[in-house]
């Protein structure tokens, strides 16, 4: 694809420099108390030119927002871990986010949702790496453990054209159930997850099978509908990750102490939002068909009997609706945004993504151990 191989000439400005040092294995950290040990060149920059500064200005992390710090540093690995697999076959390999070589047949279906989706989905991709270089570098700085995940890294990925065949992964692209119910979420008008509402799924075969966003192989490269049907799943699942993250930083932002962790997380967490928002946008021009291998159904959602604002493709912007009470008007908000559980929920969803599948049990403990002890805060 012609978007693979052009130069990526646009600076992402000094932060975002700092991953540009990283290889391909950098694109996640290990387990709590073993330090940066994949990312020794982005925390260096870190600690030596702002890591001492944060150290003498504000006082020691409470364990609360530590816990709270730790968990979103795990979440934007795994983030990072799955869109540079998304990046390697379809986006852009640069020295910013370097690794593959990329999959013109694939990326090409995934341009039928954009032409501009090898630079969307590069800098998606470098945008949750510096999110989990900058957690970890803010809480080494602070005397606390930052996240490693790197012995977890066990599960095979892509073997296409343009991947890197050999890289063990933390996340599977290849057997996702995506749950398209953010697509109704954001647009009704009644219905609001943190006060029961529940909602349609956009594509309801989706959540109901396991079926790959990347070609398992270069067999997946044809007939044409099936690989078409796997961009499709992609572009629906990108959305899918990055609602996820809109509404997690809000939710633990409630619980932090410290006025600068609370900066921390106001001001990654829009960044997510901006993704959604791109995605959201992208899915809507998915191509409408069956695949022939599997009978998986991407359906017109302009047409009847579907049909309706709830379904409206060209909608992008979030609908007023309750919240809070239904004593007040609706108003237009991220949803949801209820504290409670918000780490488990956001884990949970992510098991139920398939995202998972083919882990071990240990990586599943900590990851849920990290998610108590941010809720527990």
């Amino acid at each position: 694809m012609e978007s693979n191989t052009k130069p990526f000439t646009t600076s992402r400005r000094g932060l975002l420099r700092a991953g540009a040092a990283l290889g391909a294995s950098a694109f996640g950290t290990g387990l709590l108390g073993a330090g940066l040990s994949s990312t020794a060149g982005a925390q260096g920059m870190y600690s030596n030119a702002g890591a001492q500064s944060i150290s003498t200005r504000a006082e020691a992390l409470t364990k609360r927002d530590a816990a709270i710090l730790r968990f979103l540093a795990a979440a934007e690995i795994i983030e990072t871990d799955l869109w540079q697999q998304y990046n390697e076959l379809a986006g852009i390999q640069d020295a910013d986010v370097p690794g593959g070589s990329g999959n013109a047949a694939y990326g090409k279906k995934i341009a039928t949702l954009d032409s501009d989706m090898a630079q969307y989905i590069h800098d998606n991709t470098e945008d949750e790496m510096s999110h989990f270089t900058f957690l970890n570098a803010y809480l080494k700085a602070k005397g606390a453990d930052p996240v490693n995940l790197d012995k977890y890294r066990t599960l095979k990925g892509s073997q296409a054209t343009g991947a890197q065949k050999d890289l063990p992964r933390l996340t599977n692209l290849m057997q996702l159930s995506v749950d398209t119910s953010w697509w109704t979420r954001y647009r009704s008008r009644t219905a609001n997850p943190d006060l029961g509402g529940a909602f349609p799924q956009a594509i309801p075969a989706l959540v109901k099978g396991q079926f790959p966003a990347i070609p398992r192989n270069d067999d997946d490269l044809k007939p044409d509908k099936h690989l078409q049907a796997i961009a499709n799943t992609a572009g629906f699942h990108f959305a899918f990750i990055e609602q996820g993250g809109t509404s997690l930083y809000p939710s633990l932002a409630q619980a932090v102490k410290s006025p600068e962790v609370l900066r921390i997380l106001l001001s990654i967490g829009p960044t997510e939002t901006m993704h959604f928002q791109t995605w959201q946008d992208k899915a809507g021009n998915y191509t409408p068909l069956t695949d022939p291998t599997n009978g998986l159904v991407f359906p017109d959602l302009n047409s009847k009997p579907l049909g309706g604002e709830d379904f409206q493709t060209n909608l992008i912007m979030p609908e007023p609706t309750a919240f809070l009470s239904r004593k007040f008007p609706v108003v237009s908000i991220i949803r949801g945004t209820e504290a409670k559980d918000a780490a488990m929920g956001a884990l949970k969803a992510l098991e139920d993504d398939g995202l998972f599948v083919g882990q071990s049990r240990e990586f599943l403990t900590v990851f849920r151990d990290l998610a108590r002890a941010a809720d527990a805060a």
